[in-house]
């Protein structure tokens, strides 16, 4: 409940010393003429703080000029020469500033204006102001109650990001060391809901992370985002079209937001979230450095504990909560989050292989494209889920992200009618077709599938290799293979040379260690050195 007699005794006037009367009726008359305070000092040559002394009384005794004009000087002066407590606003101006609370409050929500409320004002007060002074108390409430530029932020609208530029800290058990963190604030524009947590470095990935933390503490989206010039958001700053990180275009688009980078040298753009941070400051930042914390988790839970009392705290010169506002206001008019949270998309420039498939080289694992683009650079980008492979802006090939070694992802549908044979060279292929020739050939397609880099090297080679077993059948082979895996001699060169020297049908070096050695006149004998 608003105490209206205290809302009066607010309003009551300092008194001052006078000046001439017909000077004060000209600062009056300047002021309802929308004159600023600095011309009227400038123009009459009174002091701004007289001027202002003035206006505040005019405004307390809630009389129109057209009242105060029919005042004589003598009773003019009388007015404003009396005393601050007897000076006492009459009861519809007392109505009136019990008024403003809830409609600033209601001017968030989207759609609400003035007029509106100007309307359910003057249906509740008949007897009450006029439109045009309406809106001129209340902007010098307005005014009076928010220390810096007044901005009416509408419902579910923005949200504004920035870090602190103290840090805050952990203790690395193991080592001791102190390990500074980033303090990341998200505040929203109408409830002044704020989020605040701890991150390793200010990087795009952490940057990105902490905004969707923020978005799911809010449990919705407004409908755009306010950054700093920070490179984790903003390539290149321009006053008018500003080149967004990639990585932060795709987060915003992937929770269908604007991003409004701030003008560059422009802090009233953001003044918002830069007052939210002073707060932070004396409230989060003090609770938090009394303690020790021995992990990023650690603090995080701290911060989120003192955060709770910051944003249940009422706000000053207002009977409610951020809280409280953002339930009640701004909690509804947030778009409802995806279904999904975001993943963050890398990228990789690759050629296609002659096998029509590109290899991710972070996983060694390869995926197929079309036949057709064979030769041709393309781009990967891919997810923790998902790979998708674009030529020229255009998507050709989407998989399921497979973290196999050496593993192929095929659509067959991306194979030529005379190349669809390829799909079955895999490891798994030409192990098992090995293995039906001898162990041996099985060890030796086995070595060769390890030790080559490219995977498509290795199968010519073991397909060069099994073809053998068709022209000098499957023992001959296997004993070739055993023959290599002696010489150690991993290629197809090494199994055809054995093959036409016929080096597999000669008995190994180690069955012949225990032979004598023939006599002959130039051999000298182990007697000769005694």
């Amino acid at each position: 409940m608003i105490n209206v007699e205290g809302i009066i005794k607010y309003l009551s006037f300092m008194s001052n010393n006078l000046i001439i009367m017909s000077k004060a009726r000209t600062i009056l008359k300047m002021y309802t003429e929308g004159v600023s305070k600095q011309s009227i000092s400038l123009r009459t040559g009174a002091t701004r703080n007289t001027v202002k002394k003035y206006i505040r009384q005019f405004i307390a005794l809630g009389k129109t000029l057209e009242e105060i004009n029919k005042l004589s000087d003598t009773q003019l002066e009388a007015v404003f020469s009396t005393p601050r407590s007897e000076v006492l606003p009459d009861k519809r101006k007392a109505e009136l500033m019990a008024f403003f609370p809830g409609m600033e409050k209601a001017l968030k929500r989207k759609g609400e204006t003035r007029e509106k409320q100007w309307e359910q004002y003057f249906l509740k007060h008949p007897d009450g102001y006029r439109k045009t002074q309406f809106n001129e108390h209340y902007n010098l409430w307005s005014k009076k109650v928010n220390s810096s530029m007044h901005m009416e932020h509408k419902s579910g609208d923005k949200m504004y990001v920035d870090y602190t530029g103290d840090k805050l800290s952990f203790v690395d058990q193991s080592t001791g060391e102190v390990v500074p963190t980033e303090v990341f604030v998200a505040i929203l524009g109408s409830s002044q809901l704020t989020y605040v947590e701890a991150s390793m470095t200010q990087r795009k990935e952490d940057f990105v992370s902490s905004c969707e933390n923020a978005l799911h503490y809010f449990g919705g989206m407004p409908q755009a985002i306010v950054t700093d010039n920070l490179k984790s958001a903003v390539i290149k700053s321009d006053r008018y079209e500003p080149t967004l990180n990639e990585m932060f275009r795709d987060f915003v688009e992937h929770y269908h937001m604007t991003a409004l980078p701030a003008g560059p040298y422009k802090p009233k753009h953001k003044a918002l979230v830069e007052g939210a941070v002073k707060i932070i400051y004396r409230t989060i930042f003090y609770t938090i450095k009394q303690c020790t914390f021995f992990s990023l988790t650690d603090l995080n839970t701290a911060i989120r504990e003192a955060l709770e009392d910051h944003n249940n705290k009422l706000l000053t010169n207002r009977p409610y909560s951020r809280r409280q506002l953002f339930e009640e206001i701004e909690k509804s008019d947030l778009q409802p989050l995806p279904k999904h949270r975001y993943q963050a998309k890398r990228k990789k420039v690759v050629t296609v292989m002659k096998n029509n498939h590109v290899c991710l080289a972070e996983d060694k694992h390869y995926y197929s494209v079309p036949y057709r683009y064979i030769g041709k650079k393309v781009t990967i980008l891919y997810t923790q889920d998902l790979v998708e492979v674009f030529y020229h802006y255009d998507q050709i090939a989407s998989h399921a992200r497979n973290l196999k070694l050496y593993g192929y992802t095929t659509n067959e549908d991306h194979l030529a009618s005379h190349h669809q044979f390829k799909s079955d060279w895999t490891p798994e292929k030409f192990i098992q077709r090995a293995t039906f020739i001898g162990s041996d050939t099985r060890d030796y397609i086995a070595h060769i599938l390890e030790i080559r880099q490219h995977p498509e090297q290795a199968y010519k080679t073991c397909q060069g290799i099994l073809g053998f077993a068709s022209r000098i059948g499957s023992d001959r082979l296997n004993m070739t293979c055993r023959r290599a895996l002696y010489y150690g001699d991993f290629s197809y060169n090494a199994i055809r040379t054995i093959i036409e020297k016929r080096l597999d049908q000669e008995p190994f070096d180690s069955e012949d260690d225990n032979k004598k050695m023939p006599g002959h006149r130039n051999v000298r004998g182990g007697g000769y050195y005694k």
